[in-house]
């Protein structure tokens, strides 16, 4: 009998969301009943975009997609999982060497909630490159990054860094 599909979160700082992740919340959709894209801010990252921009943005380009939540939440990303009843943390994989890193994390995530599962998934290979990083150089020197992202995204990029 096949089991119940559950609730999945997939967590990150999506500062912007690029298309890469898109595919991975569409993937993850596939999978899962429900998935909680939750937005949270990495210390050691000088965000471009506010969280609630950031959401506002995920909400948007997300809005066609059923059984998709976008959050905010801040503190250990195991802790909110719990309070949310999550089943799963989606990460996604796009190169080697993403997987070192999140294996590690996985392993301490598993530590902290052993009854929530991490499960990785792979975007298309057409976006295997891509990241937010690359994404907000490209923009912030006036390069089109409008395959990269949704337009909404887009255009809020191009709104920020008009004034440079």
């Amino acid at each position: 009998m096949p089991k119940e599909k559950k609730l999945a979160i997939y967590p990150g700082t999506f500062d912007p969301i690029t298309n890469g992740h898109l595919d991975i919340i569409q993937r993850a959709v596939s999978l899962f009943e429900s998935v909680i894209v939750a937005v949270t801010t990495n210390p050691s990252k000088a965000p471009l975009f506010t969280v609630s921009e950031r959401v506002n943005m995920i909400e948007e380009a997300t809005s066609k997609l059923e059984n998709v939540t976008v959050e905010n939440f801040s503190g250990l990303l195991m802790h909110y999982a719990e309070k949310r009843n999550a089943d799963v943390i989606v990460r996604g994989l796009r190169a080697i060497t993403d997987f070192e890193y999140e294996f590690q994390m996985a392993l301490v995530n598993r530590k902290l909630a052993g009854d929530i599962v991490t499960v990785f998934l792979m975007p298309n290979e057409k976006y295997t490159y891509l990241n937010s990083t690359i994404v907000k150089e490209v923009a912030k020197f006036d390069g089109d990054v409008s395959s990269f992202v949704p337009q909404n995204v887009h255009e809020n990029l191009i709104d920020r860094f008009k004034n440079e």
